[in-house]
C-alpha cells in the first residue's frame, strides 16, 4: 500500500524501476523485496507468514488441488507435480453475512502478499443495518498483512456490539454512531499495536475506513486513503470520504485530480493507524439515505483505476447489472476488473445494496 509521507525517495526498485525510499523493505509498485541480501545478526521478523487471525476454514482444509495442474499440494505448500506454490487463504477471501451485503479481498497481480483486509457484518433484513470495514496495510512496514486483518476485525466487532441511539433525534443518533466509529478506530489501532514488534524498525501500519448503515442513516469514518462511496440509483454519486494523502492536499490547492493522483508521491498518506501514527481519529461524514442505491467501501487497489465518483458509480452499476444485482458477485467482478487493468495493488471491495 501507501508509503508514509516521511519517506524520502532516493533509489529505484531493481525489479521494476519504480521509485522507492531508503527505508522501504518492499517495492510499492510491484511488491518485490528490496533488501534480501545481508544475513541478519538476529532472527528477522517473518513478513510473509500466515495471519495470526484465521480466515474462513482451518488451514488443514484450505489447501486443495494445484490451481496450475490439478496435482496434489504437499504439506510445504507446493505442488508435488509441477512445483507451483499454492495460494494462501489470505491471498483471496470473501465475506457475505447477508444476501444484500458482500465483499472480496484479493492480493492482486503484482504484489507478493495481500496486505488488504476487510470485515463486514449485516442484519438479515435488506437495507436495515450493515457494517463495512476495510484496512490497507502499508507495504514498507513489517507484518502489515497481519495487522490490517486484526484491525479490520477489531473495528467490526466494536461496531457490531454497539447499538447506542442517542436521545432519539437524528442528530443525537448520528452523534452516537460517530462515537462508535471513533471507538472502532481506537480498537483497530490497538490491534495494529498488538501485532507490532516493540523493536521493529518499520512498525506495522494501515489505513482505516468504516461505514455504519442503520435504518436509513449512513455514517462513514476514515483514516488514510481507503474510501467509501454512496451511489444512489437516481441521483448524483457521492464520495463519502476525503483522503489523508499528499494527493488530496494537492487537489485542495487546485491541482487537477489526474495530475495529483499520478505524481511520484500520489499514494503517500499523511495519517494512518499504528505505533508511529500522528493521529488516528477518523474523519466523520453523515448522510441520510432517501432512496435505493449501492454503498461501497474499497481500497486504492480499485479506485486507482477509476477515482472519480461519477464514473466509478457507472462502473459499479453496470457490473451489478451484469451480475443480477448480487453484491458478492458484483464485488468479485470489480476485483477481476481491477486485476484486468494491471492489478498493481491489493484490491478490496465491500458492497451493500440498499
Amino acid at each position: 500500500m501507501d508509503v508514509a509521507m516521511t519517506s524520502t525517495t532516493d533509489t529505484v526498485c531493481p525489479s521494476c524501476g519504480g521509485p522507492v525510499a531508503e527505508a522501504d523493505l518492499f517495492c510499492e509498485a510491484c511488491g518485490a523485496e528490496l533488501k534480501p541480501a545481508a544475513a541478519p545478526t538476529t532472527p528477522a521478523l517473518d513478513t510473509d507468514t500466515e495471519p495470526t487471525v484465521e480466515i474462513g476454514t482451518p488451514a488443514a482444509t484450505a489447501v486443495g488441488p494445484c490451481a496450475s495442474c490439478g496435482g496434489t499440494v504437499g504439506a510445504d505448500g507446493y505442488c508435488e507435480t509441477c512445483g507451483t506454490k499454492a495460494a494462501k487463504p489470505r491471498d483471496h477471501f470473501t465475506e457475505q453475512p447477508a444476501p444484500w451485503v458482500g465483499g472480496v479481498c484479493d492480493r492482486g497481480i503484482r504484489h507478493t502478499r495481500n496486505e488488504d483486509a476487510m470485515a463486514i457484518a449485516a442484519d438479515a433484513e435488506p437495507g436495515s443495518r450493515a457494517l463495512l470495514v476495510v484496512c490497507d496495510g502499508v507495504s514498507s512496514s513489517l507484518d502489515s498483512d497481519v495487522a490490517s486483518l486484526a484491525a479490520a476485525r477489531a473495528a467490526r466487532d466494536v461496531l457490531d456490539a454497539g447499538h447506542a441511539q442517542g436521545l432519539g433525534t437524528e442528530s443525537s443518533r448520528a452523534g452516537a454512531i460517530a462515537a462508535r466509529l471513533k471507538a472502532a478506530a481506537d480498537a483497530a489501532n490497538d490491534a495494529v499495536l498488538d501485532n507490532t514488534s516493540p523493536d521493529s524498525p518499520n512498525p506495522a501500519s494501515c489505513t482505516f475506513v468504516a461505514t455504519v448503515l442503520e435504518n436509513g442513516l449512513l455514517v462513514a469514518g476514515n483514516v488514510g486513503d481507503s474510501r467509501a462511496y454512496w451511489f444512489p440509483d437516481e441521483a448524483e454519486a457521492i464520495a463519502l470520504t476525503v483522503d489523508d494523502s499528499w494527493a488530496a492536499e494537492l487537489i485542495a490547492t487546485g491541482v487537477s485530480r489526474a495530475e495529483a493522483e499520478s505524481g511520484p508521491h500520489a499514494h503517500a498518506i499523511t495519517r494512518w493507524l499504528g505505533k508511529d501514527a500522528p493521529d488516528h481519529t477518523p474523519r466523520i461524514t453523515t448522510l441520510q439515505i432517501s432512496g435505493p442505491g449501492w454503498l461501497m467501501v474499497c481500497s486504492d487497489g480499485l479506485w486507482n483505476y477509476c477515482s472519480e465518483a461519477a464514473p466509478l458509480a457507472d462502473l459499479v452499476r453496470q457490473t451489478a447489472a451484469d451480475n443480477n444485482g448480487e453484491p458478492k458477485a458484483t464485488a468479485s467482478a470489480l476485483v477481476d476488473w481491477a486485476n484486468a487493468q494491471g492489478g498493481q495493488d491489493n484490491i478490496t471491495v465491500a458492497l451493500a445494496r440498499i
